[in-house]
């Protein structure tokens, strides 16, 4: 998952893209990260992001996110839809699936 993403980049972005918005300290977020790192090798038509909010304060800022894990699944750097806090592998999978 790759965690170089800049506010810039984002808004520039083509295509559909997986954000994973955490921080390090939070408990879901760690929990979340393998089940996004399973999906990023399935889902192969999909960008995944991971993001910590605590060193990207800008992008946290843009997507008005209050609670994490935020995944905000975005097209053409737009938002799509959001999933927020932890979810098992399959109802991430289809959110991800139904969301692109």
């Amino acid at each position: 998952m790759e965690t170089n993403l800049t506010l810039n980049d984002l808004k520039a972005m083509k295509g559909v893209a997986v954000i994973d918005l955490n921080a390090t300290w939070c408990g879901p977020c760690r929990m979340l990260k393998p089940v996004l790192e399973k999906l990023e090798g399935e889902i192969t038509d999909v960008k995944f992001y991971g993001v910590d909010v605590d060193d990207n304060e800008d992008i946290a800022a843009h997507f008005n996110v209050s609670s994490i894990p935020c995944v905000i699944v975005v097209k053409d750097g737009e938002e799509v839809s959001r999933s927020v806090g932890f979810k098992p592998y399959e109802q991430m999978k289809n959110f991800i699936n139904q969301s692109k």
